[in-house]
């Protein structure tokens, strides 16, 4: 292999010499991986060799130890630990160590990523304790490249979210402190090195909480930062407010004292900078000051001892901050793009942080702002008077804002007709902000027909507005919904021209397709929201999307590109998913459109092509179909089994093949005893998903859950299938979470947890009738409710099942079979939590209260039988 040929063609742009080079590696890693590791190092420590050529060495590298997934990360770093020789993995550091000091910047960076995720392993291992005295005498004595780079590298083992290494790495805090603190003071003359120092300290916040908490280290910290902030260099002075954001983030409880002697000023200043990319990491401080204000208040009010402090900076400083974050929202850029963040949107969040944070007391300032700017000649001050308008729209008190909304809403839909679309539709998100957090201050005689055709009007105009028209409208679909079932709601008198109107955008030959999806899910929030009365408009309305459905058949044959294809599936899947919200709506009364609805999914079924969207909206329509025909959904199981079963056994699209796992859910739930027939073959897909190693982890609580349903619903007949169904649930019991655990696998165990207790509830049920077969598992069920109860941050989800379980365990066993297990403590204790948790819902606690009725009569029971 000419490995500078082959990592040449790991950059190259087209796709096929990419992969084929990318092959190659891997190949040549399989063959030989010490051998492929120290070729790679020595190409990436070879001065002579081309830059992108080390470059794409140290990447390599890089990714030979590196994974998003944590399970495959875990993998290839056992790599490094059994398949290399101490000699190699020596030689592998030494040369990376060693390209620290290349003139070719690139080519350090690269190898401080490498050596990143060689620290990743070794650290918390303790098998590199040189390393870090190593990158600090790199600091301090080394030439400026060397300073750079090993400075470049602390930032990036630091800027890890491996739990064992930060906690590996507060015990190196006071050298990673030195190093970067050196590179960091306003003494240091080489603006390159001061910049990677600042970007290292950003990153090492989080472990030196012991330094912090000295007055006499956290002093010199802030100095070097604050000074920082003033060096005259755009990159330094942005990393410094970064910093800044972060220790108000990580030690509010220490920033008293800087804030009176310095901060208020800095970051005023560093608003007001012209250097966008300063000021809205100044302005970001702000936001961060509030976030965490607002997080204190949550968690128990102002000045609670047992609390963290509440030192009211926002409040504070409004009063200045307030007026130049109302400045700098005129600055906006009329090129932006919708995810652009420019220094006007950062002003527009922070302005809306300080309206929660401090309440009434802003409203005040902007008002005058508003009144002063929103007739003006130029479109920014207008623009950032609706906006800011929006901006206090959560956080001052409702008496307050009520009048004002009512006063402001005909200038805000006014402002709908504006020369100027930024205007136009900063007013429509405005609205939205009203509709969304304020809905009962619009009046609804006076002022809703007026606002609902304000909106309307603004969805057809202009696609830029389609986004906040269309929040809007749902606001106001889900705010005046009224209780579930009621008879009439505010939007009665409005629905049918709503629908009328959706469907014209809809249907327009010029609309945008953005557009034309954005009417369609507004359509569907209408719809889902609808009362009693409008119920036969919306029946009406399933003949005109099923005629649309159909007619998009023919429109298959004229697909001639890409973009042809993507347009049609977006029509489909927007069409096929006002069909789901119909059927949910009008439940039983759709059936005599079934047939209809049913013989136009199938076609669209099997017309669409590999990798298409449209299936798992078809698929959540056939779910709900099912739901609302019940036993009568039968009828059509023969004609659609085919492609359940396809899309059960597709592990290539991982995402349709969730979505027919939960559809095997709601098909049995529906079809009870009926849907036997086909259970063979679903159990058969479903254990072959569970086997599957192309399928990740998160399939599985849905498939044990699955397994209860179709339990549930067939009843006796379970018993084909009991004794390997229950082998796995055992199996599955034995996966656990320690205190070190990652959160993602922390949070996979309890939903695990939560489907093997789903599956036993339904398993159950279903052998109630002779509960005798489930004897040999029963002492495996308490074990895994034991471990549960062990479990003080259990889950809603999984505490409601437990309590599920034992409540049907009990039932199933009414002599008093396992009273012993019944009258363990941990039993009464985790019955007593649920049912008194104040956080969880009535369904949870009611479903605990049956359980403990359920252990009551167990164990008078067994009492009565012991007397006699």
């Amino acid at each position: 292999m000419d490995v500078n040929h082959v990592l040449e063609s790991t950059l190259s742009p087209d796709t096929s010499t990419r992969q084929n080079a990318e092959q190659q590696l891997t190949h040549a890693a399989e063959v030989d991986f010490s051998g492929y590791l120290i070729t790679l190092a020595q190409e990436l420590a070879n001065e002579q060799a081309q830059p992108h050529i080390r470059t794409a060495a140290g990447i390599a590298l890089k990714n030979a130890f590196s994974a998003r997934e944590y399970a495959r990360l875990r993998e290839v770093q056992q790599r490094w630990i059994q398949q290399l020789d101490i000699s190699v993995k020596k030689r592998v550091k030494s040369l990376a160590l060693q390209t620290l000091a290349s003139r070719d910047g690139r080519a350090g960076q690269s190898a401080g990523q490498f050596i990143s995720s060689i620290a990743a392993i070794e650290i918390p291992r303790n098998e590199w304790p040189e390393l870090m005295a190593a990158l600090v005498d790199n600091v301090g004595q080394g030439g400026d490249a060397l300073r750079q780079a090993s400075l470049t590298t602390l930032g990036y083992i630091c800027e890890t979210d491996d739990s064992q290494l930060r906690e590996s790495l507060t015990g190196y805090s006071n050298q990673i402190l030195t190093a970067v603190v050196q590179g960091a003071r306003k003494e240091e003359p080489n603006l390159e090195v001061r910049n990677a120092a600042i970007t290292a300290l950003s990153d090492c916040l989080d472990f030196i909480r012991s330094n912090f908490d000295n007055e006499g280290e956290r002093n010199y910290i802030m100095q070097v930062v604050c000074e920082a902030t003033q060096s005259g260099d755009v990159r330094i002075e942005a990393g410094a407010y970064g910093c800044l954001n972060r220790i108000m983030g990580l030690y509010y409880d220490k920033m008293k004292f800087y804030m009176e002697k310095a901060l208020y000023g800095l970051t005023i200043i560093g608003m007001k900078n012209e250097e966008e990319d300063v000021g809205k990491l100044a302005v970001e401080f702000w936001c961060t000051v509030c976030e965490e204000e607002i997080a204190i208040e949550d968690d128990g009010g102002i000045d609670t001892p047992e609390l963290r402090p509440h030192y009211g900076f926002s409040r504070i400083a409004a009063v200045e901050v307030v007026p130049a974050l109302l400045q700098l929202m005129t600055r906006q850029d009329e090129d932006a793009g919708d995810e652009d963040y420019n220094i006007s949107r950062a002003a527009y969040q922070c302005l809306n942080l300080f309206a929660q944070a401090v309440g009434s007391e802003i409203v005040g300032a902007v008002l005058t702002f508003v009144e002063a700017n929103l007739r003006d000649s130029d479109w920014h001050k207008r623009d950032a008077a609706v906006s800011a308008f929006g901006a206090i729209m959560e956080g001052p008190e409702e008496k307050i804002l009520e009048p004002l909304i009512k006063q402001a809403l005909p200038l805000l839909m006014e402002k709908m007709q504006d020369d100027a679309i930024q205007v136009r539709d900063s007013a429509a998100y405005a609205l939205g902000r009203v509709c969304d957090l304020l809905p009962d201050s619009i009046d609804q005689q006076s002022q809703l027909p007026g606002l609902i055709e304000a909106l309307f009007a603004g969805l057809a105009s202009n696609p830029k507005m389609a986004a906040s028209c269309c929040w809007a409208l749902m606001s106001l679909a889900d705010k005046y919904a009224g209780e579930p079932g009621c008879q009439e709601n505010p939007l009665s008198p409005h629905f049918q021209g709503s629908i009328t109107a959706l469907l014209q955008v809809t249907e327009k030959s010029d609309a945008d397709n953005q557009l034309r999806m954005a009417a369609y899910e507004v359509l569907n929030t209408f719809v889902t929201n609808a009362a009693n009365d409008s119920l036969p408009i919306v029946a009406k309305l399933s003949d005109i999307i099923i005629q649309r459905l159909e007619n998009t058949i023919p429109m298959q044959q004229q697909v001639v590109s890409v973009e042809d294809r993507i347009t049609l599936e977006e029509i489909q899947t927007s069409l096929t998913s006002g069909l789901l919200a119909i059927i949910q709506r009008l439940e039983g009364e759709i059936k005599p459109q079934a047939d209809r609805i049913m013989h136009i999914l199938l076609r669209m079924l099997s017309s669409v092509g590999p990798k298409s969207s449209v299936p798992d909206t078809v698929f959540a329509t056939v779910g709900a179909l099912a739901n609302a025909l019940e036993e009568d959904f039968v009828k059509y199981m023969d004609s659609f089994a085919p492609f359940l079963y396809n899309a059960l056994g597709n592990q290539d699209e991982p995402a349709l093949c969730s979505m027919a796992i939960g559809l095997v859910s709601d098909i049995t739930r529906s079809l009870a005893e009926k849907s036997q027939p086909y259970c063979d073959s679903f159990m058969n897909y479903l254990l072959n998903n569970l086997r599957s190693t192309a399928l990740s982890n998160q399939f599985k609580p849905a498939i044990l859950q699955c397994f209860g349903d179709i339990a549930q619903s067939i009843g006796p007949h379970f018993e084909t299938y009991l004794s390997v169904v229950a082998t796995v649930l055992q199996q599955a019991a034995h996966v656990s979470s320690g205190p070190d655990t990652a959160y993602d696998m922390y949070d996979y165990v309890t939903s695990l947890r939560e489907g093997i207790m789903d599956a036993w509830s339904g398993i159950i049920l279903a052998m109630k009738s002779n509960s005798q077969m489930l004897t040999p598992y029963v002492e495996s069920i308490f074990q895994l409710l034991s471990i549960v109860a062990q479990d003080l941050q259990r889950s809603e989800n999984l505490a409601r099942s437990a309590m599920g379980v034992i409540g049907d365990l009990a039932d199933a066993f009414p002599q008093g079979d396992y009273v012993s297990y019944y009258r363990n403590d941990w039993i009464q204790q985790m019955i007593k939590e649920t049912r008194q948790n104040r956080e969880f819902s009535s369904r949870t606690t009611e479903t605990a209260r049956w359980a403990r009725e359920q252990v009551k009569r167990q164990t008078a029971n067994f009492q009565g039988v012991q007397m006699s």
